[in-house]
């Protein structure tokens, strides 16, 4: 199961990632379980958590430089642990969208499933 945020980047049908996440279960097989987390539900997120607590931390300070950023990450703890943080150095082009002929078969797809809620806004 992929726990997503409802942004049109991983929610649309027509998005590389929902393009690349197809390629994947058609290479591998294996069944994905899309859950979207409502929308303005942060809460649910932890991602959104570990931002949080990233930013009380740096506490207003300037992150203007790279060293600045991996000083304050490598110094913060979240749940006792240190966050992973690595560089991106690829790009990732953000407002890409298929065409429709080229998205058509998709949400059909027998290993790609979506579900129409976060499962902890059901409890």
């Amino acid at each position: 199961m992929l726990n997503l945020d409802n942004g049109p980047e991983s929610h649309s049908h027509r998005t590389q990632f929902m393009f690349r996440l197809v390629q994947f279960v058609q290479r591998t097989g294996v069944a994905v379980r899309l859950a979207y987390y409502p929308s303005y539900h942060s809460k649910y997120n932890p991602i959104e958590r570990c931002w949080g607590i990233l930013e009380m931390h740096w506490n207003g300070a300037l992150l203007d430089s790279r060293e600045a950023v991996r000083r304050f990450t490598a110094s913060m703890t979240w749940k006792g642990a240190h966050p992973v943080v690595e560089m991106v150095t690829t790009p990732y082009h953000t407002g890409v969208t298929l065409t429709k002929d080229a998205c058509a078969g998709w949400l059909a797809h027998p290993l790609l499933h979506r579900q129409p809620y976060h499962p902890q806004e059901a409890a």
